[in-house]
């Protein structure tokens, strides 16, 4: 299916051009679940939202980035436009932070091609794949001031993709998809002044049996140590799942063989019983994709074939994106082909889907795109702590600018109620934890797996507290006015 992943990946060569209608509408394929655009770029703003997922800020609003729009200039090549970092409250209210190429000769960075991530001092961090010399990682904050911190030159990598991760050490680790000693990519950890390290250079091994080509981002794991994919590789070239240390050993877990999945493309997640899912762009059993278990040690349980259904319903081609585990305990994500509308043209068989799935292999679509609503959603979903999806689409039909629509931000509520969330989510005893959330002032109590802890409330949506002496892992509780808020799990560390 590599021509399937060709043709949908060229599709962002389409989406680019002159001014928009912003749009905000509501669907409701049931009681219990509602559909939101919420914005509509219009290439000025950011067009081409891609392989980025949002993050939720400490300011309840959103952040992200698009890989086209912004500075127009033919050193950007293609739709001739740089990219874009943006913020996005809930209600749709859009402010572009940042436009690429804003510094001579494009030494700032060109296609923000991965998500930001949030750091614990509160600043965002990202990488463009062009720019620089051979593309950049970058910080910025919430208001916009922005800093390259390293270029890098071919030699440590070339073109980092996917979402960085912020590890326990406090340090940036992240991928790039080409260059590095055997021009195959590179795992590298790079600290928050800029100095980089180049961990593993894929493709060390005959035949390339360790991986080559990684696009998505990595995770650290309980046990310490950074999971993530190559897109091929893996002797029959179909990718690969690596573990590696923060110390640069690299073990390969699992080597797709096209039958269990192939081009494992997006990033992966730990589930709350210990194992790691993702999925595949291609292969299984109907040739489209693939969710996947598999344990830390290696063992891959395929959870769901897609395209099962007739005309892939379903979905198919779960492209560049992840899964997000939600506070029901079930997993969310996009396929960015397939679905119940097939109004989007010759490219696909659809326009994509928003699905969920259960951890034993119960998938659920939950809303088809259309193409006015969007279409090809590349991004991947994150869950926010008023217990919502936002996620983007790589473009829309209902445009008057981009040659097929210069992408969307949206939301989906399944009924999911409000939460918190820890930066970071584990620590020892007097380290300093933001938790973010809603309609925080107010609060009364913020305890650790039920020793209370000292505490402020910055704002509505931040709190800001330390780990208290006698804290055990368990549950970060915060009790406001409207009721009692719980976190994922908190790991106390020695």
């Amino acid at each position: 299916m590599t021509s399937a992943r060709s043709r949908l990946f060229n599709l962002a060569r389409f989406f680019a051009a002159s001014p928009l209608v912003f749009a905000l509408w509501l669907t409701t394929p049931s009681s219990a679940q509602t559909f939101t655009n919420l914005l509509s770029f219009d290439v000025s703003d950011g067009a081409s939202p891609w392989n980025a997922p949002l993050v939720q800020g400490l300011d309840g609003n959103f952040y992200g980035t698009t890989s086209a729009g912004g500075i127009v200039t033919s050193i950007c090549g293609g739709s001739g436009s740089c990219g874009t970092v943006f913020k996005i409250t809930p209600s749709g209210t859009l402010t572009t932070l940042y436009k690429f190429c804003s510094q001579p000769n494009c030494t700032d960075g060109i296609s923000p091609n991965a998500g930001l991530v949030l750091a614990t001092n509160g600043k965002f961090y990202g990488t463009t794949v062009g720019g620089g010399t051979d593309g950049t990682v970058f910080e910025i904050t919430a208001g916009g001031k922005f800093t390259t911190l390293h270029s890098f030159d071919g030699t440590d990598g070339s073109g980092p993709y996917g979402t960085l991760v912020q590890a326990t050490d406090g340090d940036f680790y992240g991928i790039t998809m080409d260059g590095g000693a055997n021009n195959a990519g590179t795992v590298f950890k790079i600290t928050p002044a800029g100095t980089v390290t180049t961990l593993y250079s894929f493709c060390a091994q005959s035949n390339c049996a360790d991986g080559q080509l990684p696009f998505a981002g990595l995770i650290q794991a309980t046990d310490g140590n950074l999971y993530g994919t190559t897109d091929i590789g893996g002797i029959s070239g179909n990718g690969t799942v690596f573990k590696i240390t923060p110390q640069g050993a690299l073990t390969t877990l699992h080597r797709f063989t096209f039958t269990d999945g192939s081009q494992p493309s997006g990033g992966l997640v730990q589930g709350t019983d210990g194992n790691l899912y993702g999925m595949t762009e291609s292969g299984g059993a109907n040739v489209y994709g693939t969710v996947f278990k598999i344990t830390p040690t290696g063992t891959l349980t395929t959870l769901y074939s897609f395209c099962t259904e007739s005309n892939c319903t379903d979905g198919s081609l779960p492209q560049y994106t992840g899964l997000v585990q939600a506070t029901d305990g079930n997993f969310y994500g996009i396929t960015a082909d397939g679905g119940a509308n097939s109004s989007c043209g010759s490219f696909s068989s659809g326009c994509g889907t928003i699905f969920s799935i259960t951890s034993s292999g119960t998938l659920t679509t939950l809303h088809s795109f259309d193409g006015t609503d969007g279409e090809y959603p590349f991004s991947g979903l994150v869950q926010a702590t008023n217990g919502n999806f936002y996620g983007t689409t790589l473009g829309n039909i209902f445009s008057n600018t981009c040659s097929g629509g210069c992408g969307t931000v949206f939301s989906l509520s399944v009924g999911l109620g409000p939460f918190v969330e820890t930066l970071p989510t584990s620590g020892k005893v007097g380290t300093t934890i933001k938790i973010l959330g809603n309609k925080l002032t107010g609060a009364s109590n913020v305890s650790f797996n039920g020793t209370s802890a000292t505490f402020s409330v910055i704002s509505s949506t931040y709190i800001k507290t330390t780990v208290p002496t006698g804290a055990t892992t368990g549950f970060v509780t915060v009790t406001t006015p409207n009721g009692t808020l719980k976190s994922n799990k908190f790991r106390v560390t020695p």
